[in-house]
């Protein structure tokens, strides 16, 4: 069974001629090291060891996270979260600026 993003597709083990599995490989090794830098910078990557790019049986481009500890993707979950509370804040506060009204100097 495969998911719309072939996330539960097999890992590429055998590969097969015409499937882009570099492209994919590749795609993910970058994905995985924007994450891996982030990681570094809270102070996580020692919670992600197994951090580790791979690529499916289509090709697709995997990361993969490993097994965490709960208190490390408790964390993560609640930096995803207030990071997407922040851009929810900054697009709101850009449709809706304040509308300040300057009184004429005397």
């Amino acid at each position: 069974m495969t998911d719309r993003r072939g996330v539960v597709a097999k890992r590429a083990e055998d590969l097969v001629p015409g499937v882009p599995y570099v492209r994919g490989w590749a795609r993910a090794r970058r994905s995985a090291g924007s994450l891996a830098d982030q990681l570094v910078l809270l102070g996580l990557d020692s919670d992600f060891p197994s951090l580790v790019a791979d690529v499916n049986v289509f090709g697709d481009g995997l990361v993969q996270l490993g097994t965490v500890r709960p208190e490390a993707a408790d964390l993560l979950a609640q930096l995803i979260t207030a990071g997407l509370d922040a851009e929810m804040d900054s697009k709101a506060a850009e449709a809706h600026p304040s509308s300040r009204h300057e009184t004429p100097a005397a």
